[in-house]
């Protein structure tokens, strides 16, 4: 059944391409980069079938066993357009094919100077392909693991990120609500450590592909967990919702230490390991602290942070943040 979907995949991505793209690179005098248009077809379809599998699956558990009742409707719809923009792929595709080209010259002033580049396939020559699949995916999930931590360690970085996080409603759509130049610095630092271990271009869409439709899961509004021990070997809906609480996924010390708990992308083992995995039975509310109303210095009741509504007011407002809080500790 998977051989029959490759296969199909690969017709149709031959067929949207030979009818749509092609020529329209030709029309418009850009045939010099055909082959990386080619690969950005691969991207867009990679990202339609998970759109696809998202509604057919998530949606409808969300309606099923959901943790909350979704109050802002309007948000959620936010988030899709976040998700749109995100899954047809021209990002990470730009993100990736302007990052090899480069890899490629320091590969050859590498190797000009006798330093051969390094590759994890040759570590274990005859690795099978699932087997090699698997290595990159925890080998790209432990570099996501300390970049996440640096978007909640960071006062700037947290500006941006916070975006992220100030969704109450959380849902399936969640995972792609993110600032776009947090997803910029995210989509570069990804692409050079995959250039960098030997990963294919065709291999980093599957992993990529995979990675961003168990994120989906992880921020969909489910009432679902893995039982003890699958919540130590894969991030759970629960687990991750803790990460999303107010007052606890986004702090450490206290309401003003950056810091929070469970920043596993994929995996849990590296909180585990580096003693910021937290287990929870609950299923928390999520948001940031400074969105609640909070009393000032006299008693008066003070409106929380915006964070806006629209794209582009949450896009401006981040980038507002991230000026404010480079400068000072931000109020919570």
């Amino acid at each position: 059944m998977i051989q029959h979907f490759i296969d199909w995949f690969g017709v149709v991505q031959g067929w949207l391409f030979q009818a749509v793209v092609e020529p329209f690179l030709f029309v418009t005098g850009l045939g010099e980069y055909t082959e990386d248009a080619f690969e950005g077809v691969e991207w867009f379809l990679a990202g339609l079938c998970e759109l696809v599998v998202l509604f057919a699956v998530l949606r409808p558990l969300e309606s099923l066993i959901p943790v909350h009742e979704i109050t802002d409707k309007r948000a959620r719809w936010n988030d899709f357009i976040y998700t749109i923009i995100k899954r047809a792929g021209l990002f990470s595709m730009a993100v990736f094919f302007t990052l090899d080209p480069l890899m490629d010259h320091v590969a050859g002033l590498l190797r000009f100077e006798g330093v051969h580049p390094f590759n994890l396939e040759s570590l274990t020559p005859g690795m099978p392909p699932a087997a090699s699949f698997l290595l990159y995916l925890v080998v790209l999930d432990f570099f996501e693991y300390w970049f996440h931590r640096g978007q909640h360690k960071l006062r700037w970085w947290w500006g941006l990120h916070s975006l992220h996080h100030s969704q109450r409603n959380m849902n399936l759509w969640t995972d792609d609500r993110n600032h776009l130049l947090d997803d910029l610095l995210r989509d570069v630092y990804l692409a050079a450590i995959a250039l960098a271990v030997g990963v294919a271009p065709a291999q980093y869409v599957l992993l990529v592909s995979v990675s961003r439709a168990l994120q989906s899961l992880q921020h969909a509004n489910v009432r679902i967990h893995f039982g003890w021990l699958g919540e130590r070997l894969l991030v759970s809906p629960r687990f991750h919702r803790l990460h999303h609480a107010i007052g606890v996924g986004h702090e450490s010390k206290g309401k003003d230490s950056l810091g929070g708990c469970n920043f596993g992308v994929l995996l849990p083992w590296w909180d585990m390991l580096f003693g910021t995995a937290r287990f929870t039975p609950e299923f928390a509310a999520t948001g940031v602290r400074d969105q609640l109303p909070r009393q000032d210095a006299v008693g008066n009741l003070v409106p929380g942070r915006d964070y806006g509504r629209g794209f582009w007011r949450q896009q401006w407002l981040g980038l507002v943040r991230m000026v404010e809080f480079s400068r000072r500790k931000p109020v919570r």
